[in-house]
């Protein structure tokens, strides 16, 4: 078929140019029930907390790594109305180390800021990331909520940076409690196994060029330089992609930390894990940024002969096949 005219945008320049920081969701809820059953809320409060409470400029990009139609169509709405800038669709879950690599690879901005759907972004999260971004040398990520245990994992290089230019203004157990509970609430952990995972562990609070920041990092939420991502996924995927759902995050952290990378988190807390259902106390957050959602109400757990019942082993064998036979009938 002849060619009919000449395309309109032949010669024509773009007045286009990116933000320095893309921020980058990862979404999947593949359904609505069991543990992805408040999905929903919970992502939508992870992107309207963003949308709210960024003062730097920024590009929303989101990747949904084959979510249910619901989640999809919340999606689609958004980026209709011009809330997101890029938004990504995979038909099928690609494995969250692949997709991290296609989202960082498409990103404009020379700063990505990643975070997974379940962290609510409190107002000025970005620039407090950005601050230390520019102030320390080497940085590698930068983490708005503070994890004791990530001080034993993925931070050797950032500790030994530190000690050898005498920075480290804080040492002991420092953590504010409450900063406790709510890391052991919402990522459903007990005391007894938090406190087995911290044990002999000190916080550490450094000061250089009088800014400080915890030496801690994790990958569930983090703002990198994006050549550094490229250069420890290029490292981590030499065949381009990886054959796991999950995993190989921490070893994500630990070749950053290996080449010599800062790992580093804001001073005063800059986000909220949120887990996998809204609470009360980001219920009130959400209100305090002109945001709307209810928290979801706790249920007492079993009791008596019930509970001694369902913590029989082969009970629980037999209703998680009941509950995996549904799932597939149901997908």
């Amino acid at each position: 078929m002849p060619r009919i005219g000449v395309n309109p945008s032949r010669g024509k320049t773009l007045d286009f140019s990116p933000a320095r920081t893309t921020v980058a969701v990862l979404v999947y809820a593949p359904h609505q029930a069991g543990y992805f059953q408040n999905r929903l809320d919970v992502t939508r409060m992870t992107i309207e907390s963003i949308l709210a409470n960024t003062h730097e400029p920024f590009d929303l990009l989101v990747f949904d790594n084959g979510s249910c139609p619901e989640m999809v169509d919340y999606l689609q709405t958004l980026y209709s109305r011009g809330a997101i800038d890029y938004l990504l669709l995979s038909k099928r879950n690609i494995g969250k180390l692949n997709a991290l690599r296609m989202i960082v690879n498409a990103a404009p901005g020379e700063i990505v800021a990643y975070t997974d759907d379940d962290v609510f972004h409190l107002p000025g999260w970005l620039g407090e990331h950005l601050k230390i971004i520019d102030t320390y040398p080497n940085v590698g990520a930068v983490t708005g909520f503070y994890i004791r245990q990530r001080v034993a994992m993925g931070s050797d290089s950032t500790i030994a940076w530190a000690e050898q230019s005498s920075l480290v203004s804080q040492r002991g157990l420092l953590m504010p409690r409450k900063w406790e509970e709510e890391y052991i609430e919402n990522s459903g952990r007990t005391w007894e196994a938090y406190q087995s995972e911290v044990n002999g562990i000190e916080d550490l609070i450094l000061t250089y060029q009088g800014l400080e920041a915890w030496v801690s990092a994790h990958h569930f939420q983090m703002v990198c330089p994006k050549a550094v991502l490229q250069e420890v996924l290029a490292e981590m995927l030499p065949e381009g992609w990886s054959d796991q759902v999950m995993g190989r995050m921490v070893e994500m952290d630990d070749r950053m930390d290996a080449k010599g990378y800062l790992r580093l988190c804001t001073r005063e807390q800059t986000m909220r894990l949120m887990g996998n259902a809204i609470s009360d106390e980001v219920a009130a957050l959400a209100a305090e940024a002109g945001l709307s959602v209810e928290a979801v109400e706790k249920k007492q757990g079993a009791k008596g002969f019930t509970k001694r019942l369902v913590e029989l082993g082969w009970v629980r064998y037999v209703l998680q096949g009941i509950v995996n036979r549904i799932y597939r009938w149901l997908n």
